[in-house]
Order: structure tokens, then sequence, then C-alpha cells
């Protein structure tokens, strides 16, 4: 072992991956082939392209504005 290693040319995060965490997501047929046909023609899983596109979407400060519909449903509180 070196007594003293040179890191001027070190890169910080360079092997950082980012946790994955495994969760259920249910997904529209129609959506789930848009995205699998999208990342056949791009060369990489469907996972990841939906995982892109959701980073981007974050990154970008996106809001979607869900109108409600009807009434409002009623919390069962005692």
């Amino acid at each position: 072992m070196k007594k003293e290693y040179d890191f001027s040319k070190a890169e910080r995060g360079k092997f950082h991956r980012p946790k994955k965490i495994q969760r259920t997501l249910r997904i529209d047929a129609d959506i789930l082939q848009f995205f699998e046909t999208m990342a056949e023609d791009a060369g990489i899983p469907y996972q990841t392209l939906i995982n892109l596109t959701l980073r981007k979407f974050a990154n970008e400060d996106g809001e979607i504005i869900l109108k409600a519909t009807g009434s409002p449903k009623k919390s069962k509180r005692a």
C-alpha cells in the first residue's frame, strides 16, 4: 500500500449509482406497450426508459393539475 495517493484527477461520484427500490406499479397496457416499443427502438430496457421519463418530468418541476369530479369523499374519522 502506498504511503500517499494522488486524487487530483479523481471524479467525485463516478461510480455512484442511485439506490433502486422495487415496487409494484400498475400501468395501462397501451402505455406499457408504448414504452416497450420506444425502448426497443432505443436499445434500452423499458424500465430504464420509464425511469428516465419520470426523472426528466421531476427535474423540470413538472406539475399535473387534477380537477376533482363529483362530490368530494368524506373521511371516516370519529
